[in-house]
């Protein structure tokens, strides 16, 4: 088989899909633009005034103690007496109502509303920038870079003030060298709940008492990773709780009258203790302010806003200090906290309401001439429309101030519709999108799709092109290199996106054409068949139906109804399309043996290429393997999580750690029912290599089936166990324990990367055993056998048997040549144990080592998931073996490997109905974070290792069909029957089923199958990452564009590209299987090497 040019045209689909993706991720997620300008005392001037220094004026307080308890929802800080036996997280922080029903007019607690995303490091951006974050920022979360922007730590730096914090390490790299003090602790280990608090308690207290600061930020963390962990409704969070309690009651007995006194959380958190969206769980965090001088002049008033924006802290919290307001700040002062119009003399030194809605206004309308003349992405009649109305409210106000008369207690209403107006515009048009950038991507990648199709239907021509890629790379590099050239000398810079473009659209453009000219030659060599063929190549293979049912499928990604119940829906498609399969056998008369028809002359009748028996054993098969399949798919809905939007919906239990569940006999019943399942992948891996005589060689991938993956099955039970265990249990053996979660999966780690590294190196699998041939007694006597069994046992032996004569070998080696010469009589006979199934083996224990290793990375209940993923492989794989079998009665089958489009469909979409059978959909609460740490429970000092560990996990279905994808090659080959592919009906005598051994007859067929099929499946991937990108271009202005259609959009573009690097993965290991099996027949007969 020619290697080089599959995986080199394999490679160069993925390149240019890649390229598609990067440009229209690049247009559609762009980054809001940051004005990088500075607020100064000069810049707010005070009402009134031509020029002063706002720094300048006494503030309304001297001092304030931020404290963050992130993931504070505001279910938390509510308190209820009613309740007799409230939950885990109810009424465990008392001293928030107790305080503001005592002293209302020194407190508030407050809803406290996040911008999506509800991440920790952009809520951190929107409380200190007073901005509104983008989506793509979501994915900076692990690799927070500086705040380049205006904030308020930077305000307060630059009047002196210092600011002291202790807490989540995040701060620090947002904010490099901006603190007076800092005392930052490692925040990513979501697992510990207690290094963070402990560490800030270690020090709040001694601070607060000292004269060394003037500003205390302190981020609790241990309250969100114990929702990570176990959940809201667990006792360990009422304990996270009642200790926030006791601290914020420490806090409120050690402040002074000239300091204010504020506790947060950055966001909210769902039922299962995740966050990261935009449902109200999600995004409700609370706020509570408190002095011990009044703050408020009197009890809470129908005026009061019910929900307080994350934005609005920012311009409060720098007028109450006395600091300007961030320049980029689009937040809107918290009335309730400044006196009415000419009532200030209570708080000393502070602002009216009117005046701070005056500063407030004027920096916003400042922001928004800046961000216009910059960006010219506001539309301009909003943008005209903002402007009208602050001259109008401007003039009023100032009017009123030189007349020195109160303005109208209209005016106070104006301002304050006006800044909510600014607001609701910026949050309207932050989503800037570069439709050059997106139309450009969108047609690399509807050209990468046809492409793709066109490889997969003419495989058997191109493969046989010299030379088909060298003009189009060369083109690419070329066209590239101009237009990097052009871009220099026209504007001094290169943008690497542009020159990627057309590299990649001259590239696909010269390969159509060298397609089409491969096919016009290729059919004028055919005569005319070929050519009325190719000519409805494209239309009549798009319209069969197995393709209509991704199609559709791509077509209902437009419907954010489809999006959110996609988990059940690709559930039925895979049934409804398995079950197409039997019932077009039956429609032409397949499923069943030929009835004989006595009144019809014999000679009229096509001898049947299988017997009867054979025919009935087929068809059992298949509805067996149908019937395996749909108790898989009606099981694997048992695993399936929830999205917010379905309210009816309640995720499976399986998605929580042992660790989590409360009731010890269901933790003990998950636990066996996932060492069962663990058990049982193990040993149907080796009971199936056993029985195709796969394990009794001496290479290093039989001694990976034989010893490490037991092995591996041991550690990951053993650290199942060790995982559930409660940390207040076997206090003894607490060092022990943490040993054994730290050594466990690492052991299990390099026990995979051993396994697969053996596999790798050493892929063959096939014992041989030479024996004497009996004496000669005359010239009749048949050439020698060289036989290929599956296992050791005569009756395993006879049923496997490969016998090739030694001219077929000689042919195999020849790459096809044959020769004539006869071979001795006397001979020895060559008995080659497992070379029937040489290239499926390895690859099925590549992927069974692999399934564990992602095991690994899953809850323990996973377990039972991936077994029916085994299952629902191999009855996928039975199906697609038998309907080819059975569709060879009609003499349908053309002599080649090819895989029709069916199998392909279906083992595509079985890869995303086992993604949301995994636990996983396509948002980010539902990412499983703590897979980041596994091996790791300490954390990480970097973010590579836990980004990949989160992929791993998200995408493990992907990996694993992407992987296995040409084992639908081999196994028609595998379960192949006797005479099945024979050229006579029934077989000449001693024809046996040569298994995967017709690949190395046939190497030309088989390079031109496996990238046919490999080309089939990346054209089912690159199509629906097409579609997903069409729907994001199309609704881009949808409601519900970033709560369901960017968020498809992210996670099929991440899926395709680990699907196809993990099917290059696949292909190279099949690929050095058929090296390997070269090399073996060299070594075998030397003689026949030329």
């Amino acid at each position: 088989m020619n290697r080089l040019p599959v995986l080199s045209l394999l490679l160069w689909m993925c390149a240019v899909f890649y390229i598609g993706i990067y440009l229209f991720v690049g247009g559609f997620l762009l980054v809001r633009l940051e004005v990088n300008r500075t607020s100064t005392c000069r810049d707010v001037l005070h009402p009134g005034e031509e020029r002063g220094d706002f720094c300048h004026v006494k503030p309304r307080f001297r001092r304030a103690v931020l404290l963050i308890i992130d993931a504070l929802k505001i279910d938390f800080a509510r308190f209820d007496p009613a309740k007799a036996t409230p939950r885990p997280y109810e009424n465990k922080l008392p001293v928030l109502e107790e305080t503001a029903s005592s002293r209302p007019s020194h407190s508030r607690l407050y809803p406290f509303r996040a911008d999506p995303p509800t991440t920790t490091m952009q809520r951190i951006k929107g409380f200190t920038t007073g901005s509104l974050p983008t989506f793509i920022d979501v994915g900076n979360n692990f690799a927070s870079s500086a705040i380049l922007e205006d904030n308020l730590i930077h305000q307060l730096g630059q009047i002196g003030k210092r600011v002291v914090f202790m807490g989540d390490d995040t701060w620090e790299s947002l904010f490099p060298k901006k603190f007076y003090r800092s005392l930052p602790f490692p925040s990513f280990n979501v697992k510990d709940l207690h290094t963070v608090d402990n560490g800030i308690l270690q020090h709040l207290y001694s601070t607060m008492v000292g004269e060394d600061w003037d500003v205390l930020v302190a981020h609790f963390l241990g309250v969100d990773h114990c929702g990570h962990r176990f959940g809201p409704d667990h006792p360990a969070m009422a304990d996270k709780l009642t200790q926030m309690d006791g601290v914020i009651r420490s806090v409120i007995d050690r402040l002074q009258n000239d300091t204010l006194l504020v506790v947060m959380g950055d966001h909210g958190m769902t039922d299962t203790g995740d966050h990261g969206g935009e449902s109200q769980k999600e995004t409700d965090a609370a706020i509570f302010l408190y002095s011990p001088s009044p703050l408020f002049p009197g009890p809470p008033s129908q005026s009061e806003p019910d929900v307080v924006p994350q934005t609005d802290l920012v311009p409060t919290l720098a007028l109450l200090l006395g600091v300007p307001i961030p320049y980029s700040s689009v937040g809107q002062v918290l009335l309730p906290l400044f006196p009415p119009h000419g009532k200030t003399e209570a708080a000393v030194g502070g602002l009216s309401q009117l005046e701070a809605l005056w500063i407030n206004a004027k920096q916003v309308n400042r922001f928004l001439e800046t961000y216009s003349g910059m960006a010219k992405d506001i539309p301009p009649v909003s943008l005209s429309k903002l402007q009208d109305e602050f001259s109008r409210l401007s003039s009023d106000y100032l009017t009123a101030v030189r007349e020195g008369r109160s303005p109208s207690p209209e005016l106070a209403a104006s301002l304050q519709a006006y800044l909510t107006s600014v607001r609701d515009t910026c949050r309207a048009t932050w989503a800037r999108f570069s439709p050059l950038k997106m139309a450009t991507g969108l047609a690399i990648l509807a050209f990468a799709c046809l492409l793709c199709f066109i490889l997969s239907e003419l495989s058997c021509v191109l493969i046989r092109e010299n030379g088909l890629l060298k003009a189009p790379v060369v083109a690419a590099v070329l066209v590239g290199v101009c237009v990097a050239a052009g871009q220099l000398f026209t504007q001094g810079y290169i943008e690497v996106a542009w020159c990627l473009a057309a590299a990649a659209l001259s590239s696909e453009l010269l390969f159509l054409w060298r397609a089409h000219r491969a096919r016009t030659s290729a059919a004028a060599g055919n005569e005319s068949k070929a050519p009325k063929r190719a000519g409805w190549l494209a239309l009549r293979c798009l319209l069969v139906p197995p393709l209509l049912v991704p199609l559709l499928r791509c077509a209902s990604l437009l419907s954010d109804s489809y999006v959110i119940a996609e988990g059940r829906v690709v559930t039925f498609l895979v049934f409804s399309l398995g079950l197409y399969i039997p019932i077009h056998l039956n429609w032409d008369g397949l499923l069943l043996p030929p009835s004989h028809d006595p009144l019809r002359p014999a000679g009229l009748l096509p001898s049947p290429v299988l017997s009867p028996s054979a025919v009935r054993k087929e068809s059992s098969t298949l509805l067996a393997c149908l019937g395996l399949l749909v108790g898989s798919l009606y099981l694997s809905l048992s695993f399936h999580g929830c999205r917010e939007e379905q309210g009816y919906c309640q995720p499976s239990l399986f998605l929580s750690p042992l660790s989590r569940l409360q009731d010890s006999q269901l933790k003990n019943l998950h636990y066996v029912l996932s060492l069962a399942s663990l058990g049982l992948w193990t040993y149907l891996l080796r009971r199936w290599l056993r029985h195709y005589g796969n394990l009794n060689s001496s290479g290093g991938t039989v001694f990976t089936a034989r010893w490490i993956l037991p092995l591996l099955s041991v550690c990951l039970g053993l650290h199942w166990a060790v995982s559930a265990t409660p940390e207040d249990s076997f206090r003894n053996l607490a060092e022990l324990i943490s040993l054994a979660q730290l050594a466990l999966p690492r052991t299990a780690f390099c026990l995979l990367e051993l396994g697969l590294f053996l596999i790798w190196m050493d892929p063959l699998t096939v014992f041989v055993k030479i024996r004497a041939a009996a004496p000669a007694r005359g010239s009749s006597l048949p050439p020698p056998r060289y036989r290929a069994s599956t296992g050791i046992s005569p009756q395993a032996e006879l049923h496997h048997l490969i016998p090739q004569i030694y001219q077929r070998m000689r042919r195999s080696l020849e790459d096809g040549e044959v020769t004539g010469d006869a071979e001795p009589d006397n001979r020895p006979a060559v008995e080659a144990y497992g070379l029937g199934t040489v290239y499926s083996a390895p690859l099925l224990l590549f992927c069974g080592m692999l399934g564990i290793g992602l095991l690994l990375l899953h809850p323990e209940g996973m377990a039972l998931s991936f077994l029916l993923l085994l299952l629902e492989m191999g009855a996928l794989l039975h199906i697609h073996a038998s309907s080819t079998t059975l569709n060879g009665l009609d003499g349908a089958h053309s002599g080649g490997f090819d895989v029709p489009w069916t199998p392909v469909v279906l083992w595509s979409l079985a890869a995303t109905q086992f993604f949301h059978a995994t636990g996983h959909l396509p948002t980010f609460p539902s990412i499983q974070w703590g897979a980041a740490f596994v091996g790791f429970p300490g954390g990480h000092t970097g973010t590579v290792l836990p980004a990949l560990l989160v992929t791993l996990n998200t995408f493990a279905s992907h990996i694993l069909f992407a992987v296995g994808c040409p084992l639908l090659l081999f196994w028609p080959l595998v379960c192949e029957v006797r005479g099945s592919r024979g050229g006579r009906a029934g077989g000449e005598e001693g024809e046996d089923a040569v298994m995967e051994m017709r690949l190395r007859e046939n190497p030309r067929q088989f390079g031109s199958a496996l990238l046919q099929l490999s080309t089939r499946y990346l054209f089912i991937q690159g199509a629906q990452v097409f579609a997903s990108v069409c729907a994001a271009a199309i609704l881009r202005r949808h409601l519900m564009v970033w709560k369901v259609f960017a968020p498809k959009l992210m996670f099929e573009a991440s899926g395709f590209l680990v699907s196809s690097v993990f099917l290059l993965v696949g292909v190279t290991l099949v690929l050095r299987v058929d090296m390997a099996v070269g090399r073996w027949f060299k070594r075998l007969l030397p003689d026949a090497s030329r």
